[in-house]
């Protein structure tokens, strides 16, 4: 086994779904908000290894070609496994959105940090053994935004407020989002479900 770990690469094609019709990109004109989608065409490789093409649908976004796999002795250990990734989307959308306003406000800060922990469960490894339905769930969501800045309180604050009323994944979060999924199992549709 290679000590290579891959997480991704820029990629060469965009996504081309064949179960929707992604949306193109609309400029918006203020103060209209900004719609845009992310899309995702994955594929399972072998063991746990899976591709992942996905791109923001913003000129200017690059598709990603991104790597994910799980510990052995159920996948290689070659990539990063989906809850990093998961992890890391919420974290880093966050940082952005500060970032972003911190420089657009021209507020002075000197180091900006962010910790997060991010509680799982599962009766994947225990229970599927014994023959019952795996089931697992996300019991909480921990940020701490470390800010060294000669700015006041409040303006930090603000700061903060501002960014997470921004941060989409965030929203995701908070907030009941409409979902779907569809099963097509051999190009027919068995399940169709959304809430």
């Amino acid at each position: 086994m290679s000590n290579t770990y891959h997480v991704g690469k820029q990629g060469d094609t965009i996504p081309e779904p064949t179960q929707f019709t992604a949306a193109p990109f609309k400029k918006s004109r203020p103060p209209e908000p900004l719609n845009f989608e992310v899309n995702l065409i994955a594929e399972a490789g072998t063991k746990q290894k899976k591709t992942g093409t996905v791109q923001v649908n913003i000129p200017g976004f690059s598709p990603v070609v991104l790597y994910c796999d799980e510990q052995p002795p159920v996948g290689d250990d070659t990539a990063p496994p989906p809850l990093a990734f998961f992890a890391a989307g919420i974290g880093f959308c966050l940082m952005t959105h500060l970032t972003d306003i911190l420089n657009a406000r021209k507020i002075q800060v000197d180091s900006l940090k962010l910790e997060q922990r991010i509680k799982f469960q599962t009766n994947l490894g225990t229970m599927r053994e014994l023959g019952h339905t795996t089931e697992g769930e996300c019991q909480m969501v921990e940020t701490h935004v470390l800010i060294e800045s000669p700015e006041s309180t409040e303006r930090i604050q603000a700061l903060l407020n501002e960014a997470e009323g921004a941060c989409m994944a965030h929203h995701a979060l908070r907030n009941p989002i409409p979902w779907s999924t569809r099963l097509v199992h051999n190009g027919e549709q068995t399940i169709n479900r959304q809430g």
